[in-house]
């Protein structure tokens, strides 16, 4: 008890951090005092190897890690709840968001879904000016950045070009802030090409919006819908995510003794164990913590049904290395078709298993295959099935050696191209790049240009500027910048190596 009362103490004394970041950190200690949802000593023991991780999310999961609420419901209804009545105005449109955000919660504590902006707001723009529209954008902006600093809160924009749609990248490009992040959902019958030039255009100038393939997640989901949420979270609209565990692969190739001993015995071991970490954690969720009687469901914001499980995966570089040693193979993940095989064979029989695993309380019954990006401690484990950091190839053979792993992963997979700054004078490569990526199976586009100071860490936006401040025990007032400072100095992110992109690299669409 002296060792947690010391901890107390010293986030209580922490001249670094804001009384809103303490408050926050002491929450989450008083918290993990409470005891774990009962799990079984083989379910435990992986637990606490971290074979299985629970993502830290905390003993007692009395909130959902990700909400996703219908927007549109509080614009076209109020809320009896807040006492708000249905707005009429664009200035009350905005108000009604700013007001309903702070009542959506979180894993952190803050909303990480922000609503599909440009569908939201354009009902409310008739007579209003562009130059009146970007004004009320840009001090929006502002005010989501400066009141909830927090990089994992994300707007969606698209697919039909619009002028909302367009102001809001406008702002973005402009601001350069870390939050809101930012993701264009990009139909090709839909969106056009100008839209995607612009964000072309603002992926050189702040490496946002991350670009979604949403042909393809459409098809994934239902007629309500989907959201990117987080870093590239892609759950049902309406609902969310209960909880996200994941697997370690590397440590799953560990404990093998070979890789057919791997595929048959040890993954679909660890598998069954995470699923039983998953289904306590829902089952505190839904039968104990009362979230669900709450006004976002009673009012409609969010069905109870639509929550799904994030059934998550990180590490697949190294167990795929792992597995070519106990082979006697020398081959490396991404460079060698062999080892590249192998990643694709793991994640289909991940899938397999997603899809013959049923949960309760779960939308669907069945977990949704997510590659996680990754935690700030997770050394020597690269996130989701990306290349590790600093041996990644030039663009074309990046995107061929992964985009045969996009086709499982519902809930999202992201790798983040890193780009030489020659880039910013021909964002058109960009442009021609995202098409190829997407013409080959990719269901996300990310990039970072080297020489901007916003950048991405596994997902979410930091600057290098607030990283070299913490560093120098002058805190941020971006509760995120601690993850991003933490992540450079334990798992090498800034370690990327940029590549150069032309027109002439770009895979499919040539022109």
């Amino acid at each position: 008890m002296q060792d947690k009362l010391r901890k107390l103490r010293n986030i209580a004394n922490d001249v670094t951090l804001s009384p809103a970041q303490k408050a926050r950190y002491l929450s989450l200690e008083a918290e993990n005092m409470l005891a774990y949802p009962s799990l079984d000593t083989e379910t435990q023991d992986a637990l606490d190897e971290r074979v299985i991780c629970d993502m830290y999310e905390g003993h007692a999961p009395y909130k959902p890690r990700y909400v996703l609420p219908d927007y549109s419901v509080v614009m076209q209804n109020g809320s009896e709840y807040l006492e708000l009545p249905a707005p009429e105005t664009l200035d009350e449109a905005i108000n009604t968001l700013m007001i309903a955000y702070h009542h959506v919660p979180s894993v952190t504590g803050m909303p990480v879904y922000i609503g599909q902006l440009d569908e939201l707001l354009l009902p409310f723009c008739e007579g209003v000016s562009d130059e009146t529209l970007y004004e009320k954008i840009k001090l929006f902006w502002r005010y989501l950045d400066r009141t909830l600093p927090d990089a994992f809160m994300h707007a969606n924009i698209g697919p039909k070009d619009n002028r909302v749609a367009r102001t809001i990248l406008r702002v973005d490009a402009e601001l350069k802030q870390i939050a809101p992040n930012l993701t264009l959902l990009y139909d090709p019958q839909e969106s056009g090409d100008e839209i995607l030039a612009m964000a072309g255009s603002n992926i050189a100038e702040c490496c946002k919006p991350h670009i979604a393939n949403h042909p393809v997640h459409a098809d994934a989901f239902d007629e309500r819908g989907y959201g990117i949420v987080s870093c590239y979270n892609v759950l049902p609209l309406a609902g969310g995510a209960s909880t996200l565990t994941r697997v370690n692969l590397k440590e799953v190739a560990l404990r093998a003794s070979s890789e057919a001993g791997f595929f048959a015995e040890t993954l679909p071991y660890y598998l069954e164990l995470n699923f039983r970490l998953t289904q306590a954690r829902i089952d505190y969720l839904f039968d104990e913590s009362g979230f669900f009687d709450g006004f976002l469901v009673k009012e409609g914001w969010i069905d109870k049904d639509r929550f799904t499980a994030m059934f998550g995966i990180f590490a697949m570089a190294e167990a795929v290395n792992v597995l070519q040693d106990k082979e006697g193979r020398e081959g490396r993940y991404g460079f060698d078709d062999t080892a590249n095989a192998i990643g694709h064979r793991i994640s289909e029989a991940l899938a397999e298993a997603v899809e013959a695993r049923s949960l309760d309380n779960v939308w669907r019954s069945h977990a949704l295959l997510h590659s996680q990006a990754g935690l700030s401690d997770d050394v020597e484990a690269t996130p989701g099935v990306r290349i590790p950091y600093g041996t990644e190839p030039d663009p074309v053979t990046h995107v061929q050696a992964l985009a045969p792993h996009h086709q499982y992963y519902d809930a999202g997979i992201s790798e983040i191209l890193t780009v030489d700054e020659s880039v910013t004078n021909n964002p058109e490569a960009l442009v021609q790049l995202c098409k190829g990526a997407f013409a080959s199976g990719f269901r996300e586009f990310t990039v970072n240009v080297a020489s901007n100071d916003l950048v991405r860490v596994t997902g979410y936006m930091v600057r290098l500027s607030d990283i070299r401040k913490f560093r120098d025990q002058q805190g941020s007032r971006t509760n995120t910048t601690v993850l991003g400072a933490e992540a450079a100095e334990m798992t090498g992110i800034l370690d990327r190596k940029p590549r150069v992109v032309g027109n002439e690299l770009s895979p499919g669409y040539r022109q």
